[in-house]
């Protein structure tokens, strides 16, 4: 006995009117000759699964029922992403990550529509992802590993200049392209990791070195100006000028004498005492 014959009269009565009405507004949906394209699509309008040549932009358009289908193509930015290995000149692997941006273009969506399909996801999934792995590659080999750091920009837009002129050929449009990272194998990012290390410490070597340099420097441009100092004062130094201060230290020790005369001199010759009592 059918599951459906034990549902109570009333319920059954109500599952045959959703499907009654279901079954009208597909069919009305069907018949209906009117089809409104919105903001950011177009329209390719099918007869009998042929697309016609016109692009539909938005707004209302008309179609003979059961005939003709509006088939409806975003053509806003879209995002994808993507990665991949090659490997780089001197045959380092390298693991590459991009994003990009991109669009279809409005005038070629009937192209699209024939050649690819009718969305912007299975364009990306047949032309762009295989284009940007082939386009990584090609460009990858060109450098280095090193320089493909070094020359980022540089990469980056042979990368996207590649990209892009592969996607303008099937109606595709290539807003923005970015290298999201790139990845070494671990030997190598060790090695470059030493190299910038040793690097560095070649940088503060030649910079202690300099200032070393400025420092015997300064020392010898010191002792040369204390050197100059000392000759200019002997050459000031005259015969004049050595009595003027003899006769200078003698007027000095004269105003500092007591008035006692030593009792010997030279050590061995008393003085005749001079005191008046003999």
């Amino acid at each position: 006995m059918p599951v459906i014959d034990n549902f109570p009269s009333h319920n059954q009565s109500l599952i045959r009117k959703v499907a009654a009405t279901g079954f009208v507004l597909f069919g009305l949906y069907l018949l209906s000759p009117v089809v409104v394209i919105t903001a950011g699509d177009r329209g390719v309008m099918t007869t009998f699964g042929r697309a016609e040549d016109q692009v539909y932009a938005p707004g209302i358009h008309f179609r003979i029922p059961l005939a003709q289908s509006m088939h409806m193509m975003d053509v806003r930015l879209q995002k994808g992403e993507g990665e991949g290995d090659a490997a780089s000149k001197d045959l380092q692997s390298v693991h590459t990550r991009i994003a990009i941006n991109y669009h279809l273009d409005p005038k070629e969506v009937v192209t699209v529509f024939r050649n690819i399909g009718p969305s912007a996801d299975i364009a990306a999934d047949r032309i762009i992802i295989p284009a940007a792995q082939e386009a990584v590659k090609a460009v990858t080999a060109r450098f280095t590993a090193e320089e493909l750091v070094s020359r980022r920009t540089e990469v980056r837009d042979a990368i996207g200049a590649l990209l892009r002129e592969k996607m303008q050929r099937h109606g595709l449009l290539l807003d923005e392209f970015a290298i999201v990272n790139f990845a070494f194998s671990k030997s190598f990012a060790e090695a470059i990791e030493a190299k910038v290390k040793a690097e560095q410490e070649k940088l503060k070597a030649e910079r202690d070195l300099q200032r070393i340099e400025v420092e015997a420097k300064q020392k010898v441009a010191s002792a040369r100006a204390e050197a100059d100092a000392l000759a200019l004062q002997r050459q000031q130094i005259t015969t004049d000028l050595l009595a003027l201060r003899r006769i200078e230290n003698e007027r000095e020790a004269i105003r500092k004498w007591d008035g006692k005369l030593p009792n010997v001199t030279g050590g061995t010759v008393p003085f005749i005492q001079v005191d008046g009592k003999h």
